[in-house]
């Protein structure tokens, strides 16, 4: 996965104001030959009924509102991000039961006691029995220069 430092520190912000529940969001894209390219994010509001510091839900909704966001950007949905309050920034068996999409990158960042600490992205393998680590590689900021 590729994606900027200021789009990594907005996933951490959003599990810290979201503790001690679980946050959780898509991740807007390019996929391509050498992984997915993420430009932009697309929080949502976690929709699980109950236990919702230890699991979250996407609603249709809110991911058809992420596809409709992305296309208007000339992007695609590369992935989802969420929150493990006060444990590992590992895919849980729960994670690993309700992931559906192999091409995808999913991001976990850990929370422990409000603050957000380690980040990790996975992937699901094609017969969906697993998550693979997948590479972070944090693209540079783009400035602008004044070129007057």
């Amino acid at each position: 996965m590729k994606i900027k430092a200021t789009l990594l520190d907005q996933i951490r912000k959003h599990g810290e104001a979201t503790y001690p529940e679980e946050c959780c969001g898509l991740l807007l894209g390019k996929s391509g030959p050498d992984g997915n390219h993420v430009l932009a994010l697309y929080p949502v509001e976690n929709r699980h009924a109950e236990q919702r510091e230890r699991r979250y839900t996407i609603a249709p909704s809110d991911y058809l509102a992420a596809e409709r966001a992305a296309r208007q950007q000339g992007l695609d949905v590369v992935g989802f991000y969420h929150s493990h309050p006060d444990h590992p920034a590992r895919p849980s068996a729960t994670d690993l039961a309700e992931a559906t999409f192999p091409g995808y990158t999913y991001v976990i960042v850990a929370v422990h006691q409000g603050r957000a600490g380690e980040l990790t992205a996975w992937h699901l393998s094609p017969d969906r029995t697993r998550f693979e680590p997948e590479a972070i590689e944090i693209e540079p900021e783009t400035t602008s220069v004044d070129q007057t």
